[in-house]
């Protein structure tokens, strides 16, 4: 009797990996190209050709991740589905309304999912020619209304068809799709002292339950379309823009999907990569947190040690240069070969400028700069400490002497302190910083166009 029922059980076995059949009756010798979306990108998976009745099968040892993929023919999509549950299951279908036209067998959830995505088809054809009628009817408002009030019922209809589902099958990739869709739903703001509502009351509330519908551990909405901008919408719009803030919503997010491993890689590095090339002044100390508090304690487990080291060298680089930080000295030789010390200028403000004779755009912000010294040099008590990084001294001299540079000129590659290039993070020019009197930084990369109204801004501040 034993072996028998063991016989039972190992038919009974489920089948590993995953096996996608199609027929899609109008194509035949080509190929088809199986990808899907990831963050704000997709990713080709996987490749089959297509025979002369228009099969081909998508396989593999291994299941493929949960989410939303894609069907495409060169650039060109024809459909998307589901990947969840099971994994064998096949497609059917035919040009040129591959949805409309879909039969699905073994998979109930790419089912219900192409029967959502024909009634939305067809709500959408409802709605199109009263969008186009609501143009024509712009100074028409009885007409308006109706045609308004008829949108709104067929945005209605998809709603309730979405909140349906949640309810009639709340276990599905579906109804966590379709509930990550969902905005808090604001409640009447407050009164003020002054009798006005508190607006500022609907933001903060707003951004406490951004995420009060989202499974923040369920890692297959990584691979749906609306996922990442849900994340940019969330640091860019709904967090005040300034470092500290945006730092203290990063390490609170981190905290809330450390438990999937997928989300925790996911959200650590957009948020790094997002802020390692922001062209935000001061923002570089986000990715200077980001790299210290993630990578260089060994939680980025998916890094290699090569791509490490390097991440970990470019935020050291970085961390002594941001805006707060004493700015380090540099002693450079000046055109009388004489040792100019960056910390011996006595002035309220300094205006690091590292320049080369013949860079371009250096050609324009030179002449720039020279006229703000001249008209503000007095007026804000500041001095340039021009670092130029030629190697020849006579063609420095040259320029400096055709343009008047009048300021105080040094040469770079001539320096008795660290290599500039490494200590300010100088890989091309022009590039200025401004500092205090303290050479404390106040900001950098700025262009001379910034320089009146940045420095009169710190100047109201003061007063």
């Amino acid at each position: 009797m034993i072996l028998p029922l063991l016989g039972l059980h190992l038919l009974a076995a489920p089948k590993k990996g995953h096996e996608i059949k199609l027929r899609i009756s109008d194509l035949k010798d080509t190929s088809l190209y199986l990808a899907n979306y990831y963050g704000e990108k997709t990713y080709l998976i996987d490749t089959a050709k297509v025979d002369a009745q228009g099969r081909c099968v998508f396989e593999g040892d291994k299941p493929l991740e949960g989410g939303i993929y894609i069907l495409a023919l060169g650039k060109t999509k024809l459909f998307e589905f589901l990947v969840d549950g099971p994994q064998f299951f096949s497609m059917e279908t035919n040009g040129p309304d591959y949805v409309g036209n879909m039969r699905i067998k073994g998979s109930p959830q790419n089912q219900l999912f192409f029967d959502y995505l024909r009634f939305n088809a067809f709500k959408y054809m409802e709605a199109e020619p009263l969008q186009k009628l609501q143009q024509k009817l712009q100074h028409n408002k009885d007409s308006l209304k109706i045609v308004k009030d008829k949108l709104s019922q067929i945005n209605k209809e998809l709603e309730e068809y979405k909140l349906g589902f949640i309810k009639d099958h709340p276990e599905t990739f579906m109804a966590a799709f379709f509930q990550a869709l969902k905005e808090p739903v604001l409640p009447e703001a407050p009164l003020k002292a002054d009798g006005k509502r508190d607006s500022a009351y609907l933001y903060y509330y707003f951004r406490q339950h951004y995420w009060d519908n989202i499974n923040l551990l369920d890692d297959r909405l990584l691979r749906t379309p609306f996922f990442h901008q849900k994340i940019v919408t969330y640091f860019d719009k709904l967090i005040v823009q300034m470092p500290d803030s945006i730092i203290a919503a990063a390490d609170s997010m981190i905290a809330r999907v450390r438990d999937n491993k997928e989300m925790f890689k996911y959200f650590v590095w957009y948020l790094t990569n997002t802020y390692e090339i922001s062209n935000v002044m001061g923002f570089d100390a986000i990715f200077v947190h980001m790299v210290e508090t993630y990578y260089m304690t060994n939680q980025a487990y998916w890094i290699n040690p090569t791509v490490l080291e390097n991440l970990s060298k470019k935020a050291m680089k970085l961390k002594r240069i941001l805006i707060g930080k004493t700015a380090p000295n540099m002693i450079m030789l000046d055109t009388n070969m004489r040792p100019v010390s960056m910390y011996a200028i006595d002035a309220k403000y300094t205006i690091l400028y590292f320049w080369d004779p013949d860079c371009g755009h250096c050609k324009t912000e030179s002449p720039k700069l020279k006229k703000f010294y001249d008209d503000f040099k007095q007026k804000f008590n500041l001095e340039v400490f021009g670092v130029c990084s030629d190697t020849s001294m006579a063609e420095m001299k040259q320029y400096i002497l055709k343009n008047n540079l009048n300021w105080i000129n040094v040469n770079g590659p001539r320096c008795l302190t660290p290599n500039y290039h490494d200590e300010y993070d100088v890989s091309s020019t022009p590039v200025l910083f401004l500092l205090d009197d303290k050479k404390t930084i106040l900001a950098k990369r700025l262009t001379t166009d910034q320089l009146e109204k940045f420095i009169e801004r710190l100047e109201t501040a003061k007063n």
